[in-house]
C-alpha cells in the first residue's frame, strides 16, 4: 500500500521517534547504508541561537536567483514537514529559480524508505535524524549544486554535522537556549555551535568569541568576523535584527560566490520569504513572530519600538515550560499593553497560570470564547512559540 503524507506524520510523531538524542553514530550508520549522499553535496552550514533560519533564507534566495540549483534545509516547520526541505526549480528562461517544497509523495517515499532501512539494521533514528537523512538523499538524487543547511540543535553533535567539509560555516548570534543540552554559559553554548567549523573550510561569525578562534586555529579554518554595517532597505524581511543576518548572508555570497552580480543580489533580497518572523499581516493589523527565547523576545521588542512607536499593543503569548518564560514576559510587556496567554496543544506548553504568576502586568487567558478584534486600532502580536502558530492561524482564519 502506498504511504501518504499523513502516514509519515504519524511515524515521525510517534513515541519512538519524537524525541531528541544528540550524537552522530546513528546518522553515520544510516547514511553509510544509503551510500553517503552527503559526501556528494556542497554545503553552507549555519548554526546559532537566533537568526540562522533568516540567514539560510537570504542565502538560498540569492543563489536561486543567480540560477544555481539550490537545496534548503531548515527547522522547525509551521504547518507541514515538507516546509523543511526545499529545492530550487527553474521558473524562467533566464535561469532564475524559486524554492519549492518537497512533494507529499516524495516526502512519504523517502521517509519510509529510510525508516524501513533503519529498522532492518536496528538503527533507532529520531524524527530529526530521519528528516536529515531524507534531505541528504533527496538533494543528492536531484543533483543539487549547493545545499544551505541549518542545524537543528547545537552543532557539534547535531545530525547535520556529518558532513566532512563545507563551502563555509556560519555562526549567528549565540544566546541562552536549550541550556539543558548545550550548557549553562555562553562559552559552553558557543563551543557547541563551533562544532560545525571544518578543517581548512572558512567560517563566518557575527561575534568574536575566543572559542571560535581557538577551534578555527586548531583545524586551520580561516575565520572572518562580520559587523552589521549593511543597508537592509531592499530586504523583504523586517526587524532590526535582520541587519546582522543580512551581513552574514552577504559575506557568504562574497566569499563563496563572488561572480554573482549586485543587481541579482538586490533583486533576490526583495523576494526573500521566511514566514512568521516579524511578519506583518496588513488586513488584520497583526504581527506574527516566532521569538521563543529571551534573545528573540528582546529583538522583537526592539523592532516593535523601532517600527511601531507609540502604538497600542495587544499580545497573544504562549511558550514551552523549558524556556525562561519569566524573563521573556518581563522584558516584552509594558504597562498599558493588552496581554492574552494561550495554553496550546503541546505536552510542554506553559499553562496560563504559570505565565500569569511571573507576568508584571495582568494577563488574561485566551479561552475558546474570547473574541479578538483584529481590525481595531490596536496592533496585535502573536509570539512566544512556533508550535502554537498553526493553531492560532487556523482559529482566527489568518492568511499568511
Amino acid at each position: 500500500m502506498t504511504k501518504t503524507y499523513q502516514d509519515t506524520v504519524e511515524l515521525l510523531t510517534s513515541v519512538g521517534k519524537f524525541h531528541i538524542s544528540l550524537g552522530l553514530e546513528r546518522m553515520v550508520k544510516i547514511l553509510d547504508l544509503l551510500g553517503n549522499p552527503q559526501d556528494e553535496l556542497n554545503c553552507i552550514h549555519v548554526a546559532g541561537t537566533n537568526g540562522k533560519g533568516s540567514v539560510c533564507a537570504i542565502v538560498s534566495t540569492i543563489l536561486a536567483h543567480s540560477g544555481k540549483k539550490v537545496g534548503l534545509y531548515t527547522s522547525p516547520h509551521i504547518f507541514k514537514y515538507t516546509e523543511r526541505i526545499k529545492l530550487g526549480c527553474p521558473i524562467s528562461r533566464t535561469g532564475a529559480r524559486e524554492l519549492v517544497e518537497i512533494s507529499d509523495e516524495d516526502f512519504a517515499k523517502y521517509v519510509f524508505e529510510i525508516s524501513d532501512l533503519a529498522d532492518k539494521n536496528d538503527i533507532d533514528l529520531t524524527e530529526f535524524e530521519i528528516l536529515t537523512a531524507v534531505m541528504f538523499k533527496y538533494f543528492a538524487d536531484n543533483d543539487v549544486e549547493v545545499v544551505v543547511l541549518e542545524t537543528g540543535l547545537g552543532g557539534r553533535f547535531d545530525a547535520t554535522n556529518v558532513i566532512k567539509k563545507n563551502l563555509c560555516s556560519v555562526i549567528t548570534h549565540v544566546d541562552f537556549d536549550h541550556t539543558e543540552r548545550l550548557g549553562d554559559t555562553l562559552d559552553k553554548i558557543a563551543y557547541e555551535k563551533a562544532g560545525i567549523i571544518k578543517k581548512d573550510c572558512p567560517c563566518i561569525v557575527f561575534e568574536g568569541k575566543e572559542v571560535y578562534y581557538d577551534v578555527a586555529d586548531s583545524v586551520g579554518a580561516p575565520l572572518q568576523l562580520i559587523l552589521p554595517m549593511v543597508n537592509t532597505e531592499n530586504l523583504a524581511l523586517k526587524g532590526m535584527h535582520q541587519q546582522e543576518n543580512l551581513s552574514l548572508a552577504l559575506a557568504v555570497i562574497e566569499n563563496c560566490f563572488p561572480e554573482i552580480k549586485n543587481d541579482t543580489i538586490q533583486e533576490a533580497l526583495r523576494q526573500v520569504k521566511h514566514i512568521c518572523r516579524f511578519q506583518y499581516i496588513e488586513d488584520k493589523n497583526l504581527i506574527i513572530d516566532g521569538a521563543h527565547n529571551p534573545n528573540g523576545v528582546n529583538a522583537l521588542k526592539q523592532s516593535l519600538d523601532m517600527y511601531y512607536p507609540n502604538t497600542r499593543r495587544r499580545f497573544i503569548f504562549g511558550c514551552l515550560n523549558n524556556k525562561d518564560y519569566a524573563q521573556m514576559v518581563n522584558s516584552l510587556f509594558e504597562r498599558g499593553d493588552e496581554v492574552y496567554f494561550y495554553h496550546y496543544n503541546h505536552k510542554n506548553s506553559c499553562t496560563v497560570e504559570q505565565l500569569q504568576e511571573v507576568c508584571p502586568i495582568e494577563g488574561k487567558a485566551l479561552s475558546e470564547d474570547v473574541e479578538i478584534d483584529f481590525n481595531d486600532s490596536v496592533l496585535t502580536i502573536i509570539c512566544g512559540s512556533f508550535y502554537m502558530i498553526e493553531e492560532l492561524v487556523n482559529r482566527f482564519s489568518i492568511k499568511l
